[in-house]
């Protein structure tokens, strides 16, 4: 009994760390804060291409963050990165993935895609 508590005193804490952390290393941004920033940034979509190709924001590259590792090359440190999955979470993930390469200047669409009612663009089959 004192295990599983300790266990799941572990997955809280470990919770709480890591949205807190995303929360200092991650700016989250509105619609239309994204859509200000956005076109002067380099946009990444971090879901997987099945995912991209059924639609995704004008302009955006496909990272997945399955690949970012050994992509990162393809993202500049010096200019601001606005990243967006589904719904946020693999997005922070990324964040967190980039924050430890020395990327500062990171920003996701709050909600992600999922919540996006600007234009999309799919990929012609």
């Amino acid at each position: 009994m004192i295990g599983l508590i300790v266990v799941l005193a572990a997955i809280l804490a470990y919770g709480l760390f890591t949205y807190f952390y995303q929360k200092k290393i991650l700016k989250r941004l509105t619609q239309e804060q994204f859509i200000e920033g956005y076109r002067k940034a380099q946009l990444i979509d971090v879901r997987e291409p099945k995912e991209f190709e059924g639609g995704h924001i004008l302009g955006a590259r496909n990272i997945p963050t399955t690949q970012l590792k050994m992509r990162l090359q393809e993202v500049r440190p010096d200019r601001p990165v606005y990243i967006y999955c589904q719904n946020s979470m693999r997005s922070g993930r990324a964040a967190q993935m980039l924050y430890r390469k020395g990327y500062r200047d990171l920003y996701t669409l709050n909600g992600g895609f999922k919540k996006w009612t600007g234009k999309i663009k799919y990929k012609k089959q």
